[in-house]
């Protein structure tokens, strides 16, 4: 099984390699959004709709992804590990994101206003004022975010799934990404059905953000970027954000913020445009490395 396991993985960043991303139409982390749009609205008591909303959608949707891979199993050992290498690309997400902070950080060169409009895709801030300073600061956070969200959280799920099988190794990041999901959809403090959601969300992306400073760090072979970052990581609202965003600034030697909510002061200046791209770089690094750590594991698990 840890081989079909690690042949699963590879087929993952084979297809995250060639084509970044499942086209929109096809692709079931749209799907799953389809599902949850229906709860996004007013609810008389909204956190007990949450509290179930959390509880349910991302169960259903790894129940689904792990009986795919149960059934295919009946077939042959390669199907199913060809149908989870499917469902664990479906569910990680880095080089799209990572090419558009590259192209807010080329826009910023150019046309302040075309990168504060792309910056949208990337990042749920108001960018109408932002300097082109803090344009490429929230383009580089956003990259370094999305490597724990994005990659790094489905990929663990899936290699501590597969201590017990390969259905359940899909199905374990099926629901980290559902879960995350729902966050994204759900998961503010207007929103009060998305309570219990973001909640669920802390807790899960408590240890894939730590994993993902460490790989950070780990790519610019800085190890003591962990301990500059340490420092500042808590900033940000959220308890897991501030530790990949803090150790990529700290390996840059920049400075990183969002106005009026955190401040990541790793360095005196926000990042130039070489510095910038120079973090989308290391945070490919970082995401090739989880993706060698999950093969890893799964092997010798």
């Amino acid at each position: 099984m840890s081989l079909t396991a690690a042949g699963a993985v590879a087929l993952a960043f084979a297809l995250e390699a060639a084509f970044a991303e499942p086209p929109a139409s096809l692709h079931p982390v749209a799907w799953f959004g389809r599902a949850v749009a229906p709860f996004d609205r007013e609810w008389a008591n909204p956190r007990a709709v949450g509290a179930l909303v959390a509880a349910v959608l991302p169960l259903v949707a790894a129940v689904l992804v792990g009986s795919l891979v149960a059934l295919a199993g009946r077939v042959d050992a390669r199907v199913a590990a060809g149908v989870a290498g499917l469902a664990l690309f479906a569910t990680t997400s880095l080089r799209m994101l990572s090419a558009e902070a590259r192209a807010v950080v080329a826009a910023t060169e150019t046309d302040l206003d075309a990168a504060r409009d792309r910056l949208q895709s990337l990042a749920g801030r108001d960018a109408g004022d932002l300097s082109a300073g803090e344009l490429r600061s929230a383009a580089v956070e956003s990259a370094a975010e999305n490597l724990a969200d994005g990659l790094v959280a489905p990929l663990l799920a899936f290699a501590v799934g597969a201590v017990v099988s390969l259905p359940v190794a899909a199905a374990a990041a099926a629901w980290v990404k559902a879960v995350n999901t729902l966050d994204s959809m759900l998961g503010y403090r207007s929103k009060p059905v998305g309570t219990a959601s973001a909640r669920l969300d802390d807790a899960v992306m408590w240890l894939p953000a730590r994993v993902s400073a460490a790989l950070v760090a780990f790519a610019e072979l800085d190890a003591a970027a962990l301990a500059r970052a340490r420092e500042h990581a808590d900033a940000p609202p959220s308890p897991n954000s501030g530790w990949p965003m803090a150790t990529l600034a700290a390996v840059l030697g920049v400075r990183l913020a969002k106005p009026g909510v955190y401040d990541l002061p790793l360095g005196g200046e926000f990042p130039t445009v070489a510095e910038s791209r120079r973090g989308v770089r290391v945070v490919g690094v970082a995401g090739a490395l989880a993706y060698a750590l999950a093969a890893g594991v799964v092997t010798w698990s």
